[in-house]
């Protein structure tokens, strides 16, 4: 629960003085055009008003998708590349969203935000064991998981499933270069530094494109363009391993 006040200023990306100010000249309104002026009253998100004359929902956090593109970092600033935080630009609660994990820079795909940090671990820590699944294009065949499979670092990833993928079933999202071999979709439990380009390289293979098409239970839309992004409601992501 959120003085009215606090709740304005964290939706506006303002200062509490600043969002105290707007209230108390009458420059917020309820939906029926009442001025709302008591900067102090306990309220709960969601919360439906007016500022300035043009309507606004005051939420506590915000769960938003993106289909990142290749070439942006999951980042917030960088010197060196654009990154993904720019791409936010008029999603709700900007200013506060931090990425549910990382992917890199020429890995494309789901990359979600989020503004409850309850909710980011929940959803990156190991104990969670929240799935990803990524569509992978490869410069060659890849060799079968041996027992134990482990990378050059000790490193064991937790491999769910691991199969050749179709053409016909390629998320439309995966860049597939010309000189590609073969497609191939893996499911991982975790989010290790190059964990995917480093199991197919460990399996004799090299990765030419690398998409994230699912986290947990929500998939990227086979509609949903690059550099696009959408709330979404975090019911969205649901499954046994994600409660």
């Amino acid at each position: 629960m959120f003085r009215f006040y606090e709740l304005l200023a964290r939706n506006l990306d303002c200062s509490k003085t600043e969002a105290r100010r707007l209230i108390e000249e009458g420059d917020v309104e309820d939906e029926a055009g009442q001025a709302l002026r008591d900067a102090r009253r306990v309220v709960t998100a969601p919360l439906v008003c007016r500022v300035g004359g043009e309507p606004l929902t005051l939420r506590e956090n915000v769960l938003v998708a993106q289909h990142k593109p290749t070439g942006v970092i999951t980042a917030l600033r960088d010197d060196r590349h654009p990154v993904a935080f720019d791409l936010l630009d008029g999603a709700p609660l900007h200013a506060l969203l931090r990425p549910v994990g990382r992917l890199d820079l020429e890995t494309s795909g789901l990359l979600l935000w989020t503004t409850d940090g309850a909710l980011l671990q929940r959803l990156t820590h190991p104990k969670r064991a929240v799935p990803r699944t990524y569509h992978a294009a490869l410069a060659g065949p890849f060799g079968a998981l041996p027992p134990n499979f482990t990378l050059e670092d000790g490193h064991q990833p937790q491999i769910t499933a691991l199969q050749p993928l179709s053409a016909g079933d390629a998320h439309p999202a995966l860049q597939v270069p010309d000189e590609t071999a073969c497609l191939a979709t893996v499911t991982i439990v975790g989010g290790a530094y190059h964990e995917v380009r480093r199991i197919f390289a460990a399996l004799g293979s090299h990765v030419l494109g690398l998409c994230r098409i699912s986290f947990g239970a929500y998939h990227l839309p086979v509609d949903f363009a690059a550099g696009s992004h959408r709330e979404i409601d975090p019911s969205e992501l649901v499954s046994s391993s994600a409660r």
